[in-house]
């Protein structure tokens, strides 16, 4: 009897075996690398990487790529596999007119009408005071590349940098707001924008765009743009939570992430201020860098004060909350009616989710095709949209070597407990 138990556990520990790399047969417990609902495969790109998208009440799904030498930079998908300019060709400016110089500066196009170089895409639903609306953040500032393949970024000169809304009943523009150098950088870049539509939040009765500057050259910060009277104003420019972290490292499927730029000595990411989201009534601002494991709130109604009030920019600096670490960096935020507050967080291929409730970080998806998920959108259909890009495989991290495989990707998920699109700040 001792001698079968015997030949019976050697038979056991040789089938369990495995070798290096290759654990198919083991007894051990693995990481699958998947957690949350399933994930569908909704669009994918094979011309230009996407970085931002919007859905809208009807399915209209719009994307927008950062400006170097693609043809276009904001679209419109026009089947499961390609895209094309929206709202027109003409609207999206030519390679040739994205930049100027002056006295040997490069800056961007001062072009108020024409894109140049779109980062950011958010819908907001019709109301009775303006329609269904896609706004569209365009930075001024497209990346331009010299003969060794440096890349660079010119500076942002005024009227480049806009925020244009664009009815979507009749796909034509019906808003365009500029910056004054005082309140956007030349410096600056906005990443992201979110809005309360609600005729009570502001004099004009037209409500208020909160805008992330995410500036890699160091003044990151918060613009308000009133969409009644086109006036703006910053909040928290440099504070300590709108700040990168220094010297940060990130992983990306498993390996030490360092910035390796033609040009320029071995660095690391510099983007600070990234994700925002305004919750479901409108009293909370959530927010952090691209740099760093802290989530961050202030209550939007310091973000809303004037400068006429002498002590506005001081309470800003008493109301900031740090919400704790959550895990790794995040990239992207978005939120849904149940009030919790989604962030992109690329380090470990997946969607963390802040719950209010009970203040804690959990996950609520994560699969191995989500590479860099860099931007999101919640449809009013009850989706988790998600732009993916494959963005530390790009040239201008990457040594020049674009390591980037076709194709990018839409991918989908049901939100949790119901959710759907937040429409209460309309």
């Amino acid at each position: 009897m001792k001698l079968n138990i015997l030949a019976s556990s050697l038979l056991s520990l040789a089938t369990a075996q495995v070798t290096f790399q290759n654990s198919t047969g083991t007894i051990l417990r693995t990481d699958n690398g998947t957690y949350g609902p399933e994930i569908e495969e909704y669009h994918y790109y094979y011309d230009q990487w996407p970085i931002g998208l919007a859905v809208s009440s009807t399915g209209r799904l719009f994307v927008c790529y950062t400006r170097g030498n693609y043809t276009f930079t904001l679209g419109e998908a026009t089947n499961q596999t390609a895209e094309e300019p929206y709202p027109s060709a003409d609207l999206n400016l030519p390679v040739s007119q994205l930049n100027t110089s002056y006295n040997g500066i490069p800056f961007g196009s001062s072009n108020s009408t024409g894109f140049i170089s779109v980062q950011a895409l958010y819908i907001t639903p019709e109301n009775d005071r303006r329609p269904e609306t896609l706004w569209v953040v365009d930075t001024g500032r497209p990346t331009i590349t010299n003969a060794q393949g440096a890349p660079s970024m010119p500076y942002g000169q005024p009227g480049g940098p806009k925020i244009i809304g664009i009815a979507l009943s009749n796909d034509s523009v019906y808003a365009t707001y500029t910056f004054p150098p005082s309140v956007h950088f030349p410096d600056s870049y906005m990443n992201d924008i979110r809005f309360d539509l609600r005729s009570n939040i502001t004099e004009g009765g037209q409500g208020v765009a909160y805008i992330v500057d995410s500036s890699d050259e160091g003044r990151p910060g918060f613009i308000m743009l009133d969409l009644a009277t086109g006036e703006s104003w910053r909040r928290l420019t440099q504070h300590p939570s709108t700040l990168r972290v220094n010297n940060d490292v990130p992983s990306y499927q498993g390996h030490p992430f360092y910035q390796h730029t033609i040009g320029q000595p071995i660095s690391h990411l510099q983007e600070g201020l990234d994700g925002i989201q305004i919750s479901p009534n409108g009293e909370t601002c959530y927010y952090s860098p691209l740099t760093g494991n802290y989530l961050y709130s202030i209550p939007t109604r310091n973000l809303l004060a004037r400068d006429t009030d002498p002590l506005a920019e001081q309470a800003a600096h008493n109301n900031v909350s740090n919400l704790g670490q959550r895990g790794g960096n995040a990239n992207g935020f978005e939120g849904d009616s149940n009030g919790l507050i989604y962030q992109l967080v690329p380090e470990h291929n997946a969607i963390y989710y802040y719950d209010p409730k009970d203040l804690q970080i959990k996950g609520f998806v994560r699969d191995s095709r989500i590479i860099w998920p860099d931007s999101a959108a919640i449809g009013e259909d009850g989706y988790f949209y998600m732009n993916i890009n494959q963005l530390p495989y790009q040239p201008n991290w990457n040594g020049g070597v674009d390591g980037r495989m076709h194709p990018g990707a839409v991918l989908r998920a049901r939100l949790l407990g119901n959710g759907t699109k937040i429409t209460s700040l309309a």
